[in-house]
């Protein structure tokens, strides 16, 4: 995978490699995916690279066929006996996923005819998806907020490159991603989605059963970081952050929880979490 931060000027890299979070620690404005590991991947990450091309095909055949949507591979990822890949849904609903290819270390080969995904990932990630689609004007306003937020330069989220290339998980922008406990409300929506994918929103969203959902079965979990690379996560702007989002009537109901982090991020595991992390400790409902 290629680096998109040619453009990043010395001072910043001296920051970063001074940074106190240790040697995987980086600028999260930096980090693109680039380092991300699994575990005893090093010789198949070689192997999946030389067979990219294959990896792709497969990818690209096996969301077709399974799950009716239209994909694009943005990076691979080796791990013991496998490759990680991870795909971006093109157009809506839009999510992101991974699937996963065998590979014979012995034989170096990529064995893409067995080429898998977790089922339930894949479709609680399309589900995700549907639900960004079928409300998309309160996640509108909720994405608006975020952005304004960022607009005023004290915290920011993460890279759309990242996302893109470690990201797998469901509907996901820079700022939060979304996962669901029970699905009774949605699955209609899948279904009639997985039978007919041209299906209009309007019509996706007359299928969502309100009477089932639970504002506490969907989470929309939010995790800022602080803009400034010497900044530590500021209470003052994490308690306000909380009223505003207590106060706003108009975005998707759901659980949310929130999470303000330093500026750094774990460039191995893309985790931003640490000990001088700020977490909200009751998710807010709204219903």
């Amino acid at each position: 995978m290629n680096s998109t931060n040619n453009n990043q000027d010395s001072e910043k890299a001296k920051e970063t490699q001074a940074a106190p979070s240790g040697d995987t620690a980086v600028s999260v404005q930096d980090y693109t995916g680039e380092g991300y590991a699994l575990p005893y991947g090093k010789e198949t990450d070689k192997i999946a690279d030389e067979n990219l091309d294959q990896i792709e095909k497969a990818a690209i055949k096996f969301f077709q066929e399974k799950y009716k949507t239209d994909i694009m591979v943005h990076n691979v990822v080796g791990a013991k006996d496998e490759a990680t890949v991870f795909v971006e849904s093109k157009g809506e609903p839009h999510f992101y996923t991974y699937a996963v290819v065998p590979i014979d270390e012995l034989e170096k080969k990529v064995m893409t005819e067995k080429i898998w995904a977790d089922e339930f990932q894949v479709e609680n990630a399309i589900k995700g998806g549907l639900y960004g689609m079928i409300f998309k004007e309160e996640f509108k306003q909720l994405d608006d907020y975020l952005d304004s937020l960022a607009a005023e330069g004290q915290v920011t989220g993460k890279t759309k490159e990242a996302i893109q290339n470690v990201g797998g998980k469901g509907f996901s922008t820079p700022y939060y991603f979304i996962s669901i406990a029970d699905e009774t409300a949605i699955q209609p929506v899948y279904e009639l989605f997985m039978k007919n994918p041209d299906e209009s929103a309007e019509n996706l969203r007359k299928a969502f059963e309100d009477n089932s959902f639970s504002a506490e079965n969907l989470f929309i979990n939010i995790q800022l970081f602080m803009a400034d690379t010497n900044a530590k996560p500021d209470k003052k702007l994490f308690d306000q952050i909380i009223k505003d989002l207590e106060e706003m009537t108009s975005i998707p109901r759901g659980s949310y929880s929130f999470v303000l982090n330093d500026n750094f991020i774990d460039k191995q595991s893309s985790s931003g979490m640490k000990d001088n992390s700020l977490d909200l400790l009751d998710d807010i409902i709204k219903e």
